[in-house]
């Protein structure tokens, strides 16, 4: 099987970023993909102008492609940011204000799921007081991912690249899928499994699908190391994306990798074209 039986989406928050973020859905359709999926694409608020919702959605419809995935508000990515859900003050105040804007719009082009990324530890702030305030705010997107028919995901990143981040291994994610899902009782939260992160943490990737595929709700690749396109690290993406399969994973595996110094567009020549539209 390999890479031509599975559903892939690109993240244009980290492909394409060349251009501006209204031609990307329309380069993706003509680099042969069907779907996409963004980081919040408003780095500076939670609460663009409906103009700017607007002219996003007209893109995405104009293009032709489906929006599969979209973060909730995290702050500056890319950036030293990682969430804004956990941290108190202001951003998750922000994050609040975001969760109802996001799943609106979300809803308005289809998009089944959203990523809730858990956010930094704060110097001076009490982590039991931070991970309260995460499943409190976790809560409220849950239900608000609910509300329009979708997925909250929980995403693990990787302690190298992100220190203060403390969902740094598939357990940790996993736990607060339950705690979240155990608060609401909706069901909803699944975990955002993304094989780059996990690698860079030294995780035993093949053992962690093996154990939390019943619980993946959306799968990322990049290579590593340096988070380049299938091929140009070491990892052995198209094995661990056939283990996904026969354990049971059927869903969207977004591209989330560097196109490095060439154009977004050339960095696919990994991938037949007839194996890019969604199915």
């Amino acid at each position: 099987m390999g890479y031509t039986d599975q559903r892939f989406d690109v993240n244009l928050s980290i492909l394409f970023t060349e251009l501006p973020l209204l031609e990307r859905p329309a380069a993706a359709a003509a680099a042969g993909f069907g779907a996409v999926e963004l980081w919040w694409p408003w780095i500076e608020t939670p609460t663009p102008d409906r103009a700017e919702l607007d002219a996003l959605k007209k893109a995405i419809e104009d293009a032709g492609v489906r929006l599969v995935g979209l973060n909730f508000y995290a702050g500056k990515l890319p950036g030293p940011d990682r969430g804004a859900l956990s941290v108190p003050g202001e951003e998750s105040d922000r994050f609040r204000a975001n969760v109802d804007v996001a799943a609106d719009f979300a809803a308005s082009v289809g998009c089944t799921a959203l990523n809730a990324l858990y956010g930094n530890r704060v110097e001076g702030a009490d982590p039991a007081a931070q991970d309260e305030l995460a499943l409190e705010n976790l809560t409220l997107a849950a239900r608000a991912a609910d509300r329009i028919g979708a997925t909250l995901l929980i995403e693990t990143l990787n302690q190298p690249e992100s220190p203060l981040y403390p969902l740094v291994s598939a357990p940790a994610a996993i736990e607060v899928v339950d705690k979240v899902n155990a608060a609401t009782g909706l069901g909803n939260a699944k975990f955002l499994l993304d094989v780059y992160h996990l690698s860079m943490n030294g995780e035993d990737v093949g053992r962690a699908i093996e154990a939390y595929a019943d619980k993946t709700g959306h799968v990322q690749i990049a290579d590593n190391p340096g988070r380049g396109a299938p091929g140009t690290g070491s990892l052995p993406l198209a094995d661990l994306l056939d283990q996904l399969k026969k354990a049971g994973y059927d869903g969207w595996v977004g591209l989330e990798y560097k196109a490095g110094d060439r154009p977004s567009a050339e960095s696919f020549d990994w991938l037949p074209r007839e194996a890019r539209a969604a199915r």
